[in-house]
């Protein structure tokens, strides 16, 4: 609709402007996910002595966890599932690897929580823009306790034990009271490693804040310059809204809409807004398509040498 709505010749006579140059935003991408790969790093160290993970590893799976979320219609959640089998792979415990993606996921919707803060602080502070978005203040202060809600639950709640009960029909209770009761206590050890889960969740924030060069880049190309500033203010506001319809595959339809919406207080045309969305989804093609098939190459050499060692057997 906003699509059909919009100028496409301009956008196309926008997209021919910056040309080539906007895959530069491929190569850049590398540092958002070194930064998740080091801040993951950070929570997996306990664990990781030998190294069994090293940093290249983890950049690895940080980027197949992204192409996941993004490109394949999972609500945001296959991603950590992967990121356990993948983690399993070289020798680290279920329990171990599990907590680490929990305590990442949990992180990084703290760390977007900042992250969408500076974004409103700058928007209320631009003055009648911002005037015009009084409910997103309300939205956001109704909804900032689920990160510290969920905080504590985990750490003092025993969450996976309390779940068995529902789930011990199919799995067993031995076998499921065993692993729930190791999770529950392993996640208390966890969270109570404030040093590493400073630094992890510094590092993802920090990723947040890289993203919103993409912005600045995408109009900057186009003959369009912004002020940080105001690319700030687009980048959180959009995540904002990617994580409100999380349910919605690749936030197909969310992340136009939020840089249409947020683009028209900062002078910013529909047409325009678009373009930066389809810079954006160029990116995530361009960097989810590769990982997706390094994973499936790697999955089809894991069940090989599965099926080598049951026959060498």
């Amino acid at each position: 609709m906003l699509l059909l709505r919009a100028d496409f010749g301009a956008m196309l006579h926008t997209l021919r402007v910056a040309g080539w140059r906007l895959t530069w935003l491929v190569p850049y991408r590398a540092s958002y996910f070194l930064l998740f790969a080091i801040g993951w790093g950070a929570l997996l160290r306990p664990y990781n002595r030998l190294p069994r993970v090293g940093l290249a590893y983890l950049f690895w799976v940080t980027t197949v966890r992204e192409a996941i979320d993004r490109l394949l219609p999972v609500a945001s959640v296959g991603g950590g599932v992967v990121g356990i089998r993948l983690l399993r792979w070289r020798g680290l415990g279920a329990v171990p690897a599990s907590v680490s993606v929990i305590l990442e996921i949990l992180l990084t919707l703290a760390a977007l929580y900042a992250f969408i803060a500076v974004g409103l602080l700058l928007l209320f502070g631009s003055g009648s823009a911002g005037a015009r978005y009084q409910h997103l203040l309300l939205v956001f202060l109704c909804t900032l306790p689920i990160p510290l809600a969920t905080a504590l639950l985990l750490r003092y709640g025993s969450v996976f034990s309390r779940a068995r009960r529902w789930l011990q029909p199919l799995v067993g209770e031995r076998v499921l009271a065993q692993g729930a009761s190791a999770l529950d206590d392993e996640l208390r050890a966890a969270m109570g490693r404030a040093s590493n889960m400073f630094a992890s969740g510094a590092l993802q924030w920090l990723a947040m804040m890289s993203a919103a060069f993409e912005v600045w880049l995408v109009l900057r190309l186009c003959g369009h310059p912004i002020n940080v500033g105001p690319a700030l203010i687009l980048e959180s506001m959009t995540q904002a809204a990617r994580q409100l319809a999380f349910f919605v595959p690749g936030g197909l339809g969310v992340q136009e809409a939020g840089l249409v919406l947020f683009g028209q207080a900062l002078g910013i045309s529909a047409e325009l807004a678009l373009v930066v969305s389809m810079a954006k989804r160029l990116r995530e093609v361009l960097c989810g398509l590769p990982a997706l098939a390094s994973w499936q190459w790697m999955e089809a050499r894991h069940l090989k040498g599965r099926a080598s060692e049951r026959t060498g057997a």
